[in-house]
């Protein structure tokens, strides 16, 4: 079938038919990529557009069939790009998370595990204006043992390429990232932690992101759209809010899933505008989110096996590419792709080539995709265990291979030492452990994750030991 009839098709369902009718598509396809223009170069440099949703579960989005959310804007860009249902990210946690998608490294090579330092229980854990002298030095240490050479705007730089930085921003002054111009200043003296001025765009504002447009000029830019939502706090305008409050007995549910369709809101405003600067046939869109979510029903908060956790309520997310002209629409609900793979899918576009430290793969290359055999990450303490040793704060490392899913737990920081594995496309809730039931499957994992672990790196990385 072509492929615009296939759209036209698509874009005339309802949120749950649509969400259907891709999925017969899927089958149809035997999960196989449709096109991608693998390994050519492009004529002329694609604009690059990163929206990275906040907190979110990786089924809450209309066409994903949820029973109340509405993402009518996110619907529209499902039905023109590539869909992969079985993303995951690197970490399951804001700030290593966010690092491990700018510089294509897992947390243990690019060594930002945490989001915090120690704590020392002086002062609010959450306010840098609170924090002692020595945990503010120790943030300050942590943000310098991330690279700025590692950072995708860095590399794109060498193209002429002019970036954005905006909302979430872990990693000192948006500068710290590479980009050359931002919203986050990082200033520990001003609150600066996790993005300050920066968490502005999407709740108040998109005005930073218009005027950057505009005033780009004839340079290919790259966009940093890392809005705080839905994330904390549930706040959406009273509009969105009274319609869910409607669909559900909880208002905290509620809460989150207008806070969801406010975040599908500010992707239409920006996906519009690019339209409108008829820029949107020559920009390249991927879109991730950066862990995971479950609202808990009875309070503010996320339930068990949610964000923070190795389980698929914490580690799964969406990943779409459109590129117009280079991709054809299609969704796949089998192949397991990784954030990591978001660096050398825009390097590709961009024509430059993916150093051979990035353990990521091409997401618009088949033949890259069905070579691999299995993807990792790791699940690390919310606050650093020892700034100096990264990888001691680890609480579980995880590996997937077809699928069968491994979760190994590091003996230390709370947790034990038995695995647990799971058929997660049978069982996606992962309600029945089978690691009994399959030790060759338990050894053979636990063996590739520790290969993983172990693999050697550039000395530039080489800064961290067990």
């Amino acid at each position: 079938m072509n492929s615009f009839k296939l759209g036209n098709q698509i874009a005339g369902k309802s949120t749950v038919n649509r969400r259907d009718f891709l999925f017969q598509i899927a089958a149809a396809t035997g999960g196989m990529i449709l096109s991608g223009c693998v390994g050519k170069k492009p004529t002329s440099l694609p604009n690059i557009l990163l929206i990275i949703s906040d907190d979110q579960g990786w089924g809450d989005y209309g066409f994903m069939g949820h029973e109340a959310i509405q993402t009518p804007n996110l619907d529209r860009l499902a039905t023109e790009s590539v869909v992969f249902t079985r993303g995951y990210v690197a970490a399951p946690l804001c700030c290593p998370s966010l690092a491990s998608i700018i510089s294509g490294l897992h947390p243990h090579q690019h060594q930002i595990t945490s989001n915090d330092p120690p704590y020392d229980e002086i002062g609010n854990r959450w306010n840098p204006l609170e924090w002692s002298t020595a945990r503010r030095q120790q943030r300050e240490a942590m943000m310098a043992n991330f690279d700025v050479e590692l950072a995708l705007p860095r590399r794109l730089s060498e193209l002429g390429y002019r970036s954005l930085q905006t909302g979430k921003w872990w990693l000192g002054h948006y500068r710290q990232g590479g980009f050359t111009h931002g919203m986050t200043h990082g200033d520990l003296d001003r609150g600066g932690r996790h993005g300050d001025a920066g968490l502005d765009i999407g709740r108040k504002t998109m005005q930073p992101i218009y005027d950057f447009i505009d005033n780009v000029e004839n340079q290919p830019f790259f966009i940093w759209y890392a809005p705080f939502l839905p994330h904390t706090p549930h706040n959406p305008p009273e509009r969105i809010l009274k319609k869910y409050l409607q669909k559900t007995n909880s208002t905290y549910v509620a809460r989150y899933w207008a806070n969801c369709e406010w975040f599908d809101e500010t992707c239409g405003d920006l996906l519009n505008y690019l339209e409108q600067k008829n820029l949107a046939e020559n920009t390249m869109i991927l879109y991730i989110c950066d862990n995971g979510w479950i609202q808990q029903p009875d309070q503010n908060g996320y339930a068990e096996r949610s964000k923070r956790t190795p389980y698929e309520g914490g580690i799964r997310t969406l990943m779409m590419v459109k590129w117009p002209a280079h991709t054809v629409l299609r969704i796949d609900t089998t192949t397991l792709v990784s954030s990591l793979d978001l660096v050398p899918t825009i390097l590709k576009a961009c024509g430059l080539e993916p150093t051979h430290e990035l353990p990521g793969v091409n997401l618009l290359d088949p033949k890259a995709l069905k070579k691999r055999k299995a993807i990792f990450g790791a699940a690390f303490t919310h606050d650093a265990v020892d700034i100096n040793k990264p990888i001691t704060s680890l609480k579980y490392s995880y590996a997937f291979q077809g699928e069968w899913k491994l979760i190994q737990p590091s003996g230390r920081n709370g947790t034990g030492t038995s695995p647990e594995l799971y058929n997660v496309l049978n069982d996606p809730k992962e309600t029945t452990d089978v690691a009994a039931n399959h030790p060759e499957m338990v050894a053979q994992l636990q063996i590739r994750i520790k290969e993983w672990w172990s693999e050697a790196l550039p000395e530039q990385f080489r800064k961290i030991t067990a």
